[in-house]
């Protein structure tokens, strides 16, 4: 009997597995640009056509990446994990007399593209806000809050997210020619 359950659990996996990748295969269609080897689970919400993503991406699962009035560029070789949410844009509430769920008007400040560049990590439960550019080679710790743009090569953590550390030294980074 257990054998049995092993089969119909493996079954199902596969299923899922099949129908993840299928779904996958149609959507990235809807992006406004999707490179090669691009992995993201379809329960993640993305406003596609605003969103252009390089080459060699995971993307966790549950992730919310909202971009409606500007754009959201990730570049190459990306890893964001689970539950990640990227916000280009807020509400105008400048109007004096109005409820903000009425006011539909925006200013140009209030939707700021988001820019990650190449070789970035972007770990668990994160949340970027609009006008910030995640520099090449960044890691942002799980559960951090990104308000401000980052340095290249830099570890950054906490709510806020503020500058811990270089991944490497500096003169190590400057001398680098292959990145």
């Amino acid at each position: 009997m257990s054998s049995f359950f092993k089969l119909v659990a493996n079954l199902f996996l596969l299923y899922k597995s099949f129908k993840n990748r299928t779904v996958r295969f149609f959507l990235r269609y809807k992006f406004n640009k999707c490179g090669k080897n691009v992995k993201f689970d379809i329960s993640s919400r993305f406003t596609f056509k605003t969103i252009t993503i390089g080459n060699n991406v995971y993307i966790g699962p549950n992730t919310n990446f909202s971009s409606s009035g500007t754009y959201l560029s990730i570049g190459n070789k990306i890893l964001f994990g689970p539950n990640v949410t990227i916000v280009c844009g807020n509400h105008n509430t400048r109007i004096i007399g109005k409820y903000m769920f009425d006011v539909h008007q925006k200013d140009i400040k209030d939707d700021l593209p988001v820019i990650i560049e190449d070789d970035v990590w972007i770990g668990a439960n994160v949340i970027i806000l609009k006008g910030v550019t995640i520099a090449k080679g960044s890691i942002i710790a799980a559960g951090s809050i990104v308000t401000k743009s980052t340095k290249p090569y830099s570890v950054n953590m906490g709510v806020p997210a503020k500058f811990y550390k270089f991944r490497w030294s500096e003169e190590d980074i400057k001398s680098m020619s292959i990145c």
